[in-house]
C-alpha cells in the first residue's frame, strides 16, 4: 500500500508522514522532492525551475515509488504537494494503472491556518534558514487551496484545530493501518518535530 499525503505548503504533510512512520510497523517514507532537487542540481541555473515540470521527474517518481511499494514490508508514505491535474493523473493515476494500491489524502486547512503554520515554522526553525522558502510557500496558498478542494484530490482531511496525532490517527483508521506505538509526550513530540523540520530544510 502507498499512502500519498497531499496538501498545500504548511498543511503538515512531512510531520504527518514521519509520525505515521514512527507509529506504524515497517512504514517507509519516500519523498519525491529528493528526486526533484537532484534533477535541479544537475541542470545549469537557467534551466532550473519547478522541479515537477521536467517529464523525467514525473517518470522517475512513478518508477521509483512502484519499486519502493513492491519492496516494502509495510506502507510507503509519500508527503508531496501536487496540484496540477495532469501531473496528478500522470503520477497517481500511473501508479494505480500499474497495480499499486494508492490511498490519497489531502490535508486541508484554511489559508489563515496555513499562513500561521508557515510563519511558526520560520520562527521555530530559524528565519535565516527557511524564511525565503516560506515566503514563496505563502504565495502558493491560494492556488493550492483552490486546486486541492476538487473531488479529484479526495480523501480530504480537514486539519484546522487538529493535532498531528489526530491527523495520523484519522488517516490510519481510514486506510486500515494498525498503530503499534503510542503518542509521544509533549516535550518529546516537540523535539522530534523540530528535528524532522531541520532535516527537511532545502537550501
Amino acid at each position: 500500500m502507498l499512502i500519498w499525503i497531499n496538501g498545500a505548503f504548511g498543511s503538515g504533510k512531512t510531520q504527518t508522514a514521519h509520525e505515521l512512520q514512527r507509529r506504524v510497523a515497517d512504514a517507509h517514507v519516500a519523498d519525491p522532492e529528493l528526486l526533484g532537487y537532484a534533477i535541479r542540481k544537475m541542470l545549469p541555473a537557467p534551466a532550473r525551475g519547478d522541479f515537477q515540470d521536467p517529464p523525467q521527474w514525473r517518470a522517475a517518481v512513478v518508477d521509483t515509488l512502484e519499486q519502493a511499494e513492491a519492496a516494502a514490508s509495510g506502507p510507503v508514505l509519500v508527503p508531496m504537494t501536487i496540484v496540477r491535474d495532469d501531473y496528478f493523473d500522470e503520477i497517481v493515476g500511473g501508479l494505480r494503472d500499474r497495480g499499486v494500491d494508492v490511498r490519497h489524502y489531502t490535508l486541508a486547512a484554511t489559508p489563515e491556518t496555513l499562513k500561521r503554520r508557515l510563519r511558526s515554522r520560520v520562527s521555530s526553525l530559524g528565519g535565516w534558514l527557511v524564511g525565503s522558502n516560506e515566503t514563496w510557500a505563502i504565495q502558493q496558498i491560494p492556488r493550492c487551496v483552490a486546486a486541492l478542494a476538487q473531488d479529484r484530490y479526495a480523501t480530504h482531511v480537514p486539519t484546522d484545530g487538529l493535532s498531528t496525532d489526530q491527523v495520523v490517527e484519522r488517516i490510519a483508521r481510514d486506510a486500515g493501518l494498525q498503530l503499534t506505538r503510542p503518542r509521544l509526550g509533549r516535550a518529546r513530540y516537540q523535539a522530534r518535530r523540530v528535528a524532522v523540520g531541520i532535516r527537511h530544510i532545502r537550501l
